[in-house]
C-alpha cells in the first residue's frame, strides 16, 4: 500500500478517468467499424480505408489508453486501505476490468483478420460485440461508485 496526498490522489484519479474514457471510446467504436467492414469488398478502397482506421484506432488510441488506464488504476489500487480488499465490490470490479481486457484482445485479433482479408464473421456478430464493452463498463462504474457489496 502507498500513501497518497489528497492532491496526488485526485490527479491520479482524473488521469485514470481520462484514460478510461479514451479506451472506452475505442472499445465502442472499433466494433462499429467492423460492422461496416463486413460489407466492404476485400481490396476495395473502402476496405483499405477501414483497415487504416482500425489499425490507427487500436495502435494509437486504444492501446496507449488501455496501458494508461491500468497504470493509473494500479496506483489507485495501491492507495486503497486494507479494508477495501476484503470487500466483494473490488474483486467484482477487477473481474469486469479483466473482461474489458479480453474484449480488447479479441478486437485486436479481429482487426488482424480484417487486415489479412480473413474475416468470416457476419455483421450481426460485431453488432453484438459492440454491446459487450458497454455492459462491462456499466458494471465497473456501479461497483466502483455504489460499492453494493
Amino acid at each position: 500500500m502507498i500513501e497518497l496526498s489528497d492532491t496526488a490522489y485526485l490527479w491520479i484519479k482524473a488521469l485514470h478517468i481520462i484514460s478510461v474514457i479514451a479506451w472506452m471510446a475505442g472499445l465502442l467504436y472499433l466494433p462499429r467499424l467492423f460492422v461496416y467492414h463486413v460489407d466492404a469488398d476485400p481490396g476495395s478502397e473502402l476496405s483499405e480505408t477501414l483497415k487504416i482506421m482500425e489499425r490507427r484506432l487500436l495502435k494509437l488510441i486504444m492501446n496507449p489508453a488501455m496501458l494508461a488506464s491500468f497504470f493509473f488504476g494500479i496506483l489507485l489500487l495501491l492507495g486503497l486501505g486494507g479494508a477495501a480488499w476484503s470487500a466483494a465490490w473490488i474483486h467484482l470490479k477487477l473481474l469486469l476490468v479483466a473482461g474489458l481486457l479480453v474484449a480488447h484482445m479479441a478486437m485486436g485479433r479481429w482487426r488482424r483478420e480484417f487486415a489479412e482479408d480473413r474475416n468470416t464473421r457476419p455483421r450481426k456478430f460485431y453488432r453484438i460485440a459492440n454491446e459487450v464493452p458497454t455492459v462491462l463498463m456499466a458494471g465497473i462504474i456501479i461497483f466502483a461508485v455504489v460499492r453494493p457489496f
